[in-house]
């Protein structure tokens, strides 16, 4: 596994828990040495663990050493990180073709090659040119990962489906003895061309980003119109054509994936001439998002911003990540700031480095002393421990605001204990 990001690392554990011999390469030779150390550079719950149990059985090696790694390997997984590229909707893809090469340069017998990290289509056609001196010791397939932060272990043990995208129907039979374990969970092995496999993977999430950024365009017709969004999300959701996942109102969504595949799938429209106009839109309306519900607060505070004391609970896009990336507070909180709001935050994994550098925004410990003396509590993040937050206990007889932008509170029981609840679309 070269690249030891959330893919690479959590994929590497993975296969050494299904008893494979696994070699985890990255260049970050402090990384290295903490893994080597049993200590993970990512939060995921259940991950470290993992990684101790396999370090110790001997299963699962971490190193810098790449020609050694790709000497001693059969299947050379490419986890390398595929960002998008500064002032550009595109990838970029500098990562893999530097790792190809590295690839190409320590290789003397015959490898599988697979891309786990997420490319545009075409990109392994683009690794084959890169490997064509040495083209008869690669095969190069895509194998692209759907692995949910926070669910990551889960969603690897029990996938809906494997896509191995391959030109060579061989290396098919090498892949289904690799996944079998999985596959007699009831794991799905689904073979495709391997430019196949590439979109599949853009598809998937265009198409999840865009049932999000839906239900929350139906959430501000439901406060317009006085209807429980949540009632509409479950009367849609029974429909089996559409199903109820990722009908869940609330921020803009975030993350390593949904914001930067959407917006590279785009590119790659208009490279082959196809005007994707429904993601375009989902991608506007996603940064509208992020605007609307800042003004929201504006609102709920009557546009007096200035000296306003106002608590964040969780500041990361989703809950049991660290992953600040795409999240809606890295917009709401720099505004807020500056018009002279001053912010307090709690997250259970920890402070973050991006809010470090205003003076008027602090960490906490805990719920309480991130609440304390507060205008408004927002709470961002749907981390199981703001579920059943006693509110009124913790403020006695003060008058207080929540806005739950995650509809975790009875808007009923919140009237019921005098507290000023603001939820989304209903």
């Amino acid at each position: 596994m070269i690249g030891t990001g959330y893919v690479g690392l959590v994929s590497g554990t993975c296969f050494a828990d299904i008893g494979n011999q696994v070699i985890c390469v990255d260049k970050d030779s402090n990384k290295i040495e903490k893994l080597n150390s049993g200590i993970s550079p990512i939060y995921e719950p259940g991950l470290d663990e993992l990684i101790k149990k396999n370090y110790i059985s001997k299963r699962l090696t971490f190193t810098t050493d790449i020609q050694m790694a790709i000497k001693l390997s059969d299947i050379i997984f490419i986890c390398v990180g595929t960002p998008t590229k500064k002032g550009s909707l595109n990838v970029d893809l500098s990562f893999v073709y530097k790792c190809t090469k590295e690839i190409l340069k320590y290789t003397k017998k015959k490898k599988i090659l697979v891309t786990k990290s997420t490319v545009p289509i075409g990109t392994g056609d683009e690794i084959e040119k890169i490997l064509k001196k040495k083209k008869r010791l690669f095969t190069v397939i895509s194998n692209p990962e759907f692995l949910r932060e926070g669910e990551a272990i889960r969603d690897f043990r029990f996938p809906d489906r494997i896509v191995i995208g391959s030109n060579e129907n061989k290396v098919f039979s090498v892949m289904k003895k690799l996944y079998l374990p999985l596959m007699n969970k009831g794991a799905k092995f689904f073979m495709t061309s391997r430019r196949g496999a590439e979109l599949i993977k853009y598809a998937s999430n265009a198409f999840l980003a865009t049932k999000i950024t839906f239900i929350n365009e139906i959430a501000n017709l439901c406060e317009k119109s006085n209807i429980d969004v949540k009632d509409v999300a479950i009367g849609m959701g029974l429909d089996e054509r559409i199903g109820s996942r990722f009908l869940r109102a609330g921020p803009a969504y975030g993350g390593s994936c949904f914001p930067k595949d959407t917006k590279a799938i785009t590119v790659t429209g208009d490279i082959f001439k196809t005007n994707l106009s429904i993601i375009k839109s989902v991608i506007k309306s996603n940064e509208k998002r992020k605007i609307f519900l800042t003004n929201r607060v504006k609102k709920i505070l009557s546009n007096k911003i200035k000296n306003k004391r106002i608590a964040f609970l969780g500041v990361t896009f989703k809950p049991n990540t660290d992953d600040m990336r795409e999240s809606s507070t890295l917009f709401m909180v720099p505004f807020l700031v500056k018009y002279g709001a001053k912010i307090t935050y709690y997250d259970p994994s920890g402070e973050k480095e991006e809010f470090s550098k205003y003076k008027s925004v602090l960490f906490c410990n805990n719920i309480r002393e991130a609440c304390q003396n507060t205008d408004l509590v927002i709470i961002h993040t749907d981390w199981e421990e703001f579920k059943a937050i006693d509110f009124k206990k913790m403020f006695k007889n003060k008058k207080i605001k929540i806005f739950d932008m995650r509809n975790l509170y009875s808007p009923s029981s919140m009237k019921k204990q005098g507290i000023l609840y603001y939820s989304i679309g209903r």
